[in-house]
């Protein structure tokens, strides 16, 4: 794989970094590559580097001369990546590098993903261990697992391990923001069993198709309005079930939990002798969505086709009540925050519907910054899929970060971002789930702060990274690194 125009760019360090990262296949829950990667990193450098028992990477660098005294500093990004491609996008990413190319100022993928979440924030800490000329105090650079779906490597890390005073976490997305605080989450699933019939003479098959939405960020992006194609293809298909005789064979929409799902596929029968009908009402149907997007998803596509159906369809109840339920069931932004402007406090993303061979899963992820409002939100979830006869299931719950703005490194990056940029940062809370609130349980007493260079639409194939905000962003770490306050 040629990255080599990646690597010609400036800040060369980082950009290297990035690529040679971006060469070994790290999805998460199968970061045996990358931990091994990064181990290998810190030993050829003849630094301390251990491996802890859930497989976050630790190296520790000493500082330079004349920064004996400072506090000592954790650096912190995560391994793993979000992989999702586009349909029409051949890769393997349990075994392919990813393959990237360079549109204006903007380094991109080639129809996936780009690892910039938080592959950037990775090589930033690799440049900087490498590195003989950077100023620094001592340095312990922590490199989790599975940020993405669970945030496992955060949560298995044990107390007593890190010895820094202070976390700088490189997992913010635009350059002049300054992260205090974060959301937490809780996955919910819900689960049911339906009965299978056979198809009855008179039905047609058809393939019904949602395509083309943006998807993104269930966090950072929930707040954009953007289409859910689970939410759409229910739409349609509720709109079908109460104007026609329909019967559901399979859906299957969506991918992670964290992505706004972009794409659904449903079959479905249909009576023959209603197919005009159908199809004009369908026509219809879709126009008053495209209507309702055409300024935020300019690339939807809605569409049907004639397909031939042998397989068994759900039983009728079944088909009512998971219509019903993903009807009701909430998407999207559920509170905004009351204290800090323009911060979703809370939301959920329908981010999975599987139904197949008489089973049905609904899999949702719920963030909130307060944990009573999370709370809420979860059991306004599982009321609504109980209700229609699911199992519902809670897992992977995590901690929000609380701001703390008389924090001693907040004020070092304030005052640094404004003396090297000649303006205020923009110091925020975020809605994404970032490792901080997490790190914090077991070690309280650490001061922690969030920044990074301008990446756009991660957790989808539109996924970039700013070159010139990388160079912005890495001037900032440099300096950040000379002034951090003597212990």
């Amino acid at each position: 794989m040629d990255n080599q125009e990646i690597r010609n760019l400036e800040p060369k360090a980082l950009w290297n970094k990035f690529a040679d990262l971006n060469a070994v296949p790290r999805p998460s829950k199968k970061e045996e590559r990358v931990i091994a990667f990064m181990k290998d990193f810190g030993t050829k450098l003849g630094l301390e580097t251990i491996e802890d028992e859930v497989g976050n990477v630790i190296i520790r660098k000493p500082a330079t001369a004349g920064h004996e005294d400072k506090k000592m500093i954790v650096m912190q990004s995560h391994l793993d990546m979000v992989h999702q491609k586009n349909n029409d996008t051949e890769f393997d990413f349990d075994n392919q590098g990813i393959e990237m190319y360079v549109d204006g100022d903007w380094v991109r993928a080639k129809g996936t993903t780009l690892g910039a979440d938080n592959g950037l924030g990775v090589a930033t800490i690799m440049a900087v261990l490498e590195s003989t000329t950077i100023e620094h105090p001592a340095i312990e650079a922590l490199f989790t697992i599975d940020e993405e779906t669970g945030m496992t490597g955060a949560m298995g890390l044990k107390g007593g391990i890190l010895k820094g005073d202070i976390l700088l976490n490189l997992d913010t997305e635009d350059d002049d923001e300054i992260g205090v605080g974060c959301a937490g989450g809780v996955d919910i699933t819900a689960t049911r069993t339906y009965t299978e019939e056979g198809l009855d003479d008179g039905l047609v098959g058809y393939e019904v198709k949602v395509a083309g939405l943006n998807g993104g960020h269930s966090g950072m992006d929930i707040i954009k309005g953007l289409g859910n194609a689970n939410k759409m293809m229910n739409r349609l298909l509720y709109n079908a079930a109460e104007n026609f005789e329909i019967r559901i064979s399979s859906i299957d929409g969506g991918s992670l939990r964290n992505a706004i799902p972009r794409e659904s596929v449903a079959i479905i029968a249909v009576d023959e002798n209603q197919k005009a009908a159908f199809e004009a009402d369908f026509t219809d149907m879709a126009a008053a969505i495209h209507g309702e997007y055409a300024s935020l998803e300019k690339e939807l596509e809605l569409s049907i086709k004639q397909i031939a159906l042998n397989d068994n369809v759900m039983n009728l109840e079944s088909q009512s009540q998971l219509l019903k339920a993903i009807c009701a069931a909430h998407n999207g932004v559920y509170r905004m925050s009351p204290d800090i402007a323009d911060l979703v406090e809370t939301s959920n993303n329908i981010a999975r519907v599987m139904v197949k061979d008489g089973g049905i899963k609904i899999g949702c992820l719920t963030r909130s910054s307060v944990d009573s409002s999370k709370d809420d939100l979860a059991n306004t979830l599982t009321a609504t899929f109980e209700l229609a006869g699911f199992d519902v299931a809670l897992s992977g719950d995590y901690p929000g970060w609380a701001p703390n703005m008389d924090s001693a490194i907040l004020k070092v990056l304030e005052a640094k971002y404004k003396e090297i940029n000649n303006e205020a940062p923009h110091v925020a809370a975020c809605h994404a789930g970032l490792e901080c609130g997490i790190l914090g349980q077991n070690y309280p007493e650490m001061d922690m702060i969030s920044f990074g260079p301008t990446i756009k639409g991660a957790h989808s194939p539109d996924e970039r990274a700013s070159i010139s905000s990388a160079q912005k962003y890495w001037d900032f770490v440099i300096e950040i690194l000379k002034d951090i306050p003597v212990a």
